[in-house]
């Protein structure tokens, strides 16, 4: 009985040992994953944006960012999916100015889709341009297109043709890579000639046009589209 409980009682301090030694080995190399990384190497790879830590992606351009997308009804399951001048400007409750600096951070990232007075239609330029900007995707959720009409003409008239140039670049995508859900991918926002007008400088962004003079008139028949990088 003696030596039995002899060997019981070393066997649990063997065991205590063993528990100890395993602990303190755990500890240490806990500390060595710590020092080297380990642990994030052996992590699984989550999907994210190539560029989702963009330059541009401060917390004040995704503040304005989310208000546009929630007043275009680009986030939850909205059946109404762009915008008109009337929808940026009140729901989005944003200035002109703020509104075209939204995007001016995108001006290496997208392009300016350029249309024919009192036309929807797409040339070939334009065509190449948008088709090129929709496959340098980088992994990025949400595809802005965002049309504009020159000053010449009624608010009406012109609100109307920028929805037409919108839904244009919109049936090129759709027509041209066949992807489902691309509803849930393409923001449209149609701001005719009332909303956010742009200026010459404009002209000097990455425009389809290239060998046609450009004015203000000329920039604001157009359609800018881009992919937008940041993780909201």
């Amino acid at each position: 009985m003696k030596h039995a409980a002899i060997v019981g009682i070393a066997t649990g301090c063997l065991m205590l040992a063993g528990s100890a030694f395993a602990v303190h080995s755990g500890v240490e190399a806990a500390a060595i994953r710590l020092k080297t990384g380990v642990a994030e190497a052996a992590k699984p790879a989550i999907a994210i944006a190539n560029d989702a830590e963009a330059p541009y992606c401060t917390p004040a351009f995704k503040q304005v960012l989310q208000r546009v997308l929630n007043a275009c009804g680009l986030t939850g399951g909205e059946s109404r999916r762009g915008c008109q001048p009337a929808d940026v400007k009140n729901l989005a409750s944003i200035s002109d100015d703020d509104f075209n600096a939204l995007f001016t951070p995108l001006r290496e990232r997208g392009a300016v889709i350029m249309f024919d007075d009192a036309s929807e239609k797409l040339d070939d330029a334009g065509k190449a341009l948008i088709e090129d900007r929709w496959v340098d995707r980088r992994g990025a959720r949400y595809f802005f297109v965002v049309a504009r009409a020159s000053k010449t003409g009624t608010p009406e008239y012109n609100r109307s043709l920028s929805h037409k140039r919108a839904n244009s670049v919109l049936f090129d995508i759709s027509d041209k890579f066949k992807e489902p859900d691309l509803d849930k991918k393409v923001g449209l926002l149609w701001l005719g000639n009332e909303f956010a007008q742009l200026g010459k400088d404009y002209c000097a962004w990455n425009v389809s046009r290239k060998d046609r003079q450009c004015a203000a008139e000329a920039i604001n028949r157009s359609a800018f589209v881009s992919w937008v990088d940041c993780q909201l």
